[in-house]
């Protein structure tokens, strides 16, 4: 894993984004040399070309071509390059209308970039759907036979295509296995001894009880001393897979570790961000948000914009507003989650819902400070109250403003239980953690996707 501005990203991840971006690049600088063209005229069409090289990787990272888990087919990868390939084309041709060439330079130019995307996208399609070389696999050892153990291998072996879990080794104080007694190592040898042999990259410490002998240290301090990456639980899974587990994080791993600054200068440069993207995404929604009060209006009784009364910043309260999405009797039995196929939804509702355009009026919200464009989704103080006293650390999350997306939305489906609230809450956790400008870009990128894709919405 690779540590970039305090969010971790697979190397794999970046070797596939700088890729992207040569083979665009590649192909354009080919057209060049085809045309003999001058190193003065290269330099400029060459900047051009990285301009559309990146908007290209954002294209592709909203599609989740990125991400190194999911569920897609074949078909639907497939699907998903056609849709890059159409939003690729007028940019493609709005950068290179700009080069300052002939037409003619202007249209070859354009149509060398585009044999370039054809060929990411082709590669991108097929990375998705192959599996990883072997020099690029990554060989864990769980150390653990127990429950933990067994939560850390069944995480691997399902989130993690590029992963081979070399097997468990036991703790010296560890009587009963929980996983499969094929997957054991044997202990006729050290702990360090068959790290090296089995030419181990990490070991993942997966223990309920670390006291009295549990861990040998002498030994996991020279598996790191010969190279071989040594994390406990916690950290292996924020690094892997974004979350804070809340079933192998304690107060002291919070306290102590890395995280969770809430500097001014963060602050100011995050509220910046705010104002600026709300506006640019007022003005360019407007007409969208004017359509919808319409339709709603015509559709049923009751009013366009739905208010209600939200946990926000350090437990301030403030009202959130959206389109309205149900029937205005929806509640008359109390404060409930949302449910799939939920018969309180208009018709009108269910559409504006699903595209994320109920959303559309929080923009408001952030422009005035009561939200953040990125942050915890905010909930309302009924369920805040009850998730507090049945979840530990949920009155963590309410450290920075609540947002309009966040970590958690574009990284699990719609809560709508205890159960997930507490999985939420584990992307929430990490979001506050590491939480910087360039994760809050991430995080839209990929809600670019949510949204097209229509995914996770009720």
């Amino acid at each position: 894993m690779i540590k970039l501005f305090n969010h971790y990203l697979h190397r794999r991840t970046v070797l596939q984004v700088v890729l992207d971006f040569v083979l665009i690049l590649a192909a354009v600088f080919a057209e060049l040399l085809w045309r003999r063209a001058e190193w003065p005229t290269m330099v400029p069409v060459l900047g051009y070309t990285a301009l559309l090289a990146t908007g290209m990787l954002v294209i592709n990272g909203s599609m989740g071509f990125y991400q190194r888990v999911h569920g897609r087919s074949l078909n639907q990868s497939r699907a998903r390059a056609a849709l890059a390939l159409l939003l690729a084309v007028p940019v493609t041709y709005a950068v290179f209308g700009s080069v300052p060439l002939g037409i003619d330079g202007r249209q070859s130019l354009a149509l060398a970039a585009m044999v370039g995307l054809l060929v990411v996208l082709a590669h991108r399609v097929d990375a998705a759907h192959s599996g990883a070389q072997s020099a690029l696999r990554h060989r864990v050892l769980v150390f653990g036979t127990g429950p933990r153990a067994a939560l850390v291998g069944r995480a691997l072996k399902k989130d993690d295509p590029h992963v081979d879990v070399v097997g468990y080794y036991a703790s010296p104080n560890e009587s009963e296995a929980e996983v499969s007694a094929w997957g054991i190592l044997s202990k006729n040898k050290s702990l360090t001894d068959t790290a090296l042999e089995l030419e181990v990259d990490e070991i993942v410490v997966a223990l309920v009880e670390r006291r009295g002998g549990s861990m040998p240290l002498r030994e996991l301090l020279d598996c790191k001393l010969h190279g071989v990456r040594v994390t406990d639980m916690a950290t292996h899974f924020e690094k892997t897979k974004g979350q804070i587990r809340l079933d192998s994080v304690s107060a002291g791993w919070l306290v102590f570790g890395e995280g969770f600054s809430q500097g001014g200068l963060r602050t100011a440069v995050k509220r910046m961000f705010d104002i600026a993207c709300a506006l640019l995404l007022i003005g360019i929604t407007a007409p969208v948000m004017l359509v919808t009060a319409l339709v709603i209006r015509l559709e049923s009784r009751g009013p366009v914009f739905y208010r209600q009364e939200r946990v926000g910043f350090n437990g301030r309260l403030f009202n959130v507003v959206k389109f309205r999405s149900m029937r205005i009797d929806a509640e008359k039995d109390g404060p409930q989650f949302a449910a799939a196929k939920d018969s309180r939804v208009t018709r009108v509702g269910g559409f504006i819902r699903k595209v994320r355009i109920d959303e559309l009026p929080q923009l408001f919200s952030v422009l005035n400070g009561d939200m953040s464009l990125v942050g915890p989704r905010p909930e309302r103080p009924f369920f805040v109250d009850q998730l507090t006293r049945e979840i530990p650390y949920y009155a963590v999350r309410q450290s920075v403003k609540p947002g309009v997306t966040g970590w958690a939305q574009v990284r699990y489906h719609y809560g709508a239980s205890l159960e997930d609230s507490a999985e939420k809450l584990q992307y929430d956790l990490y979001y506050v953690k590491n939480h910087s400008l360039f994760l809050d870009l991430v995080i839209l990128f990929e809600t670019v996707g949510v949204v097209l894709m229509a995914k996770g919405a009720r």
